[in-house]
């Protein structure tokens, strides 16, 4: 992951910090596609952070499309060359 003291003090959520990192991470290749993030675990441990944070990036990240959950499997990045659905019924 990538380096670096997360800044409690800034006007950037703390949660926002840490998608932020991630998304670095996803698009450099350092974490690819069908593999995991980080767990909450990680995070919280990794950035001193309440978990309730480290939940708030996954959903942050969800939300954006950049990684997707598995119940009791973990987060993993999603391929976001695959575009979705047309929507043209056949």
């Amino acid at each position: 992951m990538t380096e670096g003291a997360i800044d409690h003090g800034s006007p950037v959520p703390v949660y926002r910090q840490i998608a932020a990192r991630i998304i670095a991470d996803i698009e450099r290749g350092t974490l690819a596609v069908n593999r995991k993030i980080p767990s909450e675990s990680d995070m919280v441990q990794e950035y001193g952070v309440a978990r309730e944070t480290a939940r708030n990036a996954v959903r942050f990240l969800r939300d954006e499309g950049y990684v997707f959950t598995v119940p009791h499997r973990g987060t993993y990045v999603t391929d976001r060359t695959v575009e979705g659905p047309s929507g043209s019924g056949g």
